[in-house]
């Protein structure tokens, strides 16, 4: 049984890379990626943001937290994991495309569940400064598309993930049915 791909899914994979090593390039080469940097004009938006969300700012920097990059280093992973899933899905073919693309969405939505955790149990440490027209605007909608969009990419996934392995299913039992006649 051939899987199906889904439009949607592949137009976020390959719209999310580009964007996923662009964040994480700015992580990686702080601080020359940042305001006063040599490298900031690659990555002008995040003088706006270095100042909304202070996990991407200077103060993290300088204190040496190390939860900008760990969770750019995943992202990095799961980036590979997308044009993976991409590949897999439209260059082979493969059947092992869905189980790719549900793990990958799983680790976003994963990834941005602790953000947003990390946020809170921090008492909003790094965007509780912020009004809330620029919270909002800056830190809730753009981190919420990261909750919402892999959220249905599981649930799609998981659907054709299981709809195949109950075909499967039957295929077996109807073989091995037929095997003991």
């Amino acid at each position: 049984m051939a899987f199906k791909t889904h439009t949607w899914i592949s137009l976020w994979f390959a719209l999310t890379i580009p964007v996923i090593f662009w964040d994480a390039g700015y992580c990686f080469l702080r601080p020359r990626s940042m305001v006063g940097g040599d490298l900031h004009w690659i990555w002008k938006p995040y003088a706006l943001y270095q100042e909304v969300d202070y996990v991407y700012g200077i103060r993290a920097l300088e204190q040496g937290d190390g939860f900008t990059n760990a969770q750019s280093a995943l992202n990095i992973v799961e980036n590979f994991m997308n044009i993976g899933y991409l590949y897999l899905a439209h260059v082979t073919g493969s059947p092992v495309a869905p189980l790719l693309g549900f793990a990958s969405a799983v680790m976003t939505l994963s990834k941005t569940v602790l953000y947003w955790l990390q946020e809170y149990y921090c008492g909003g440490c790094a965007v509780g400064h912020n009004d809330l027209k620029t919270l909002i605007v800056y830190w809730i909608i753009p981190n919420g598309l990261w909750l919402v969009v892999p959220s249905f990419i599981i649930w799609q996934l998981a659907k054709d993930i299981t709809g195949a392995l109950r075909v499967a299913d039957k295929a077996a039992q109807k073989s091995a049915s037929g095997k003991k006649q």
